[in-house]
């Protein structure tokens, strides 16, 4: 308990810095782009990535940062363990990636380097020798706690993903991170990610939720398909030069056609809500919103193909509620529904979150959490989050996380 405590309060840290600081600078880059040059989104993704290039050929002696996979190897070997590097490593990475408009979030970078605190306590406390998984998923948690002020799914990830068991000691260990980060949450860090409240629902909403579901499940797995084909193009270009930057030019062709895709866009999804609760519905709306769905995965999977560190969260939770306010606008311009848009872009975040990385759990708390009152959708997104999951894993049994896996073995 007092290691895992020790650990949950360096990483509260870790993430609460990494947290504010790529925000602020994030929105401070672009809003000097678009009062100087839009073009300059073209070549920025470029700058961040090759950055990321020289500091891993360099000053990380060109060894790779592969994410959360890295965790599964150290979880499975005792002898392996995540070094001391991983940490600036992955902090300063996806800090780059997403401030020059990589399009993906912080939230793997975060995570990795929090699980390599856990690891390197377990390497140098001596009580803790027997809880290796017990203090990474502490460190974990408390990542994943500051970055959404969510204990609850910092916990559930930590059970969901990372460490795949439930154990009384995991229980202990991940209780205790989640107390401490819970406290930091509330007294330093307590604003929710968007400022729209969620509203109460309906019953008669139900098929709705259904068929948003269904469907974020889709675009999950094409979101998945994308991702592994992307890292494998780019892992056969061989010129390092074209790699990095065949990947960063096309994100940046595609954030100066649609600027929403810069960075981790959720600043551009508060937008598109905001405009959805006041603004008149017409193709002219619509179209791009759709445009939006569709490329924010391939621009995060190219980000990523491309050297940029990050992941599949912010991609997914932005696309999933880009994708809810375009259902219920459609629904409710078209067949005279009344679709709540704040409540179905909660659904829409809730259901390919959930079918993305297959930890329904997680995505209930996490998306619950991103708004006030959050919690008065529990029902309906834990419907939609276990339909989305259910139905990606019986196309495709494996995520972002666990299909190399597979295929070595």
């Amino acid at each position: 308990m007092g290691s895992s405590v020790f650990v949950s309060v360096i990483c509260c840290l870790l993430a609460y810095s990494l947290k504010h600081i790529t925000g602020y600078v994030q929105e401070r880059i672009a809003e000097s782009v678009v009062q100087l040059d839009h073009r300059l989104f073209i070549i920025l993704p470029s700058i961040g990535i090759t950055a990321i290039y020289f500091l891993r050929k360099y000053a990380f002696q060109n060894r790779k940062n592969k994410g959360i996979k890295e965790i599964y190897t150290t979880l499975e070997t005792r002898k392996d363990h995540l070094p001391f590097f991983k940490i600036p490593s992955h902090y300063i990475n996806g800090f780059l990636t997403v401030i020059f408009g990589g399009s993906t979030g912080i939230e793997v970078s975060t995570v990795v380097a929090t699980a390599t605190v856990g690891n390197q306590a377990y390497k140098r406390l001596h009580p803790a020798w027997a809880y290796k998984t017990e203090l990474i998923c502490a460190g974990v948690i408390a990542g994943v706690t500051l970055l959404f002020g969510s204990a609850l799914g910092g916990l559930l990830f930590a059970l969901e993903v990372i460490s795949r068991k439930c154990s009384k000691t995991l229980m202990i260990s991940g209780i205790s991170s989640m107390l401490v980060a819970s406290l930091f949450v509330y007294y330093i860090d307590a604003a929710p990610l968007f400022h729209f409240a969620a509203k109460q629902w309906r019953w008669q909403a139900i098929p709705y939720i259904i068929i948003l579901a269904l469907i974020a499940g889709l675009l999950a797995l094409y979101f998945t398909k994308i991702v592994i084909y992307a890292k494998s193009f780019f892992a056969g270009i061989k010129n390092n030069f074209i790699r990095v930057n065949l990947g960063a030019i096309t994100v940046g062709l595609l954030i100066f056609f649609l600027p929403l895709l810069y960075g981790d866009s959720y600043h551009g999804l508060g937008e598109i809500l905001e405009r959805s609760l006041h603004g008149s519905v017409n193709w002219l709306y619509i179209l791009p919103l759709l445009l939006l769905v569709l490329l924010k995965p391939l621009a995060a999977a190219l980000t990523l193909g491309a050297g940029g560190d990050g992941g599949v969260f912010a991609p997914s939770i932005v696309t999933g509620a880009l994708f809810g306010v375009f259902f219920a606008q459609f629904c409710n311009h078209y067949l005279g529904t009344q679709l709540i848009i704040i409540n179905f872009a909660l659904f829409g975040a809730a259901a390919m979150l959930s079918a993305a990385i297959h930890a329904p759990f997680t995505a209930i708390f996490i998306v619950a959490s991103i708004v006030p009152s959050g919690y008065i959708l529990f029902a309906p997104l834990l419907l939609s989050s276990l339909v989305a999951k259910l139905l990606a894993k019986k196309i495709y049994p494996y995520n972002v996380y666990t299909y190399k896996e597979v295929a070595h073995s």
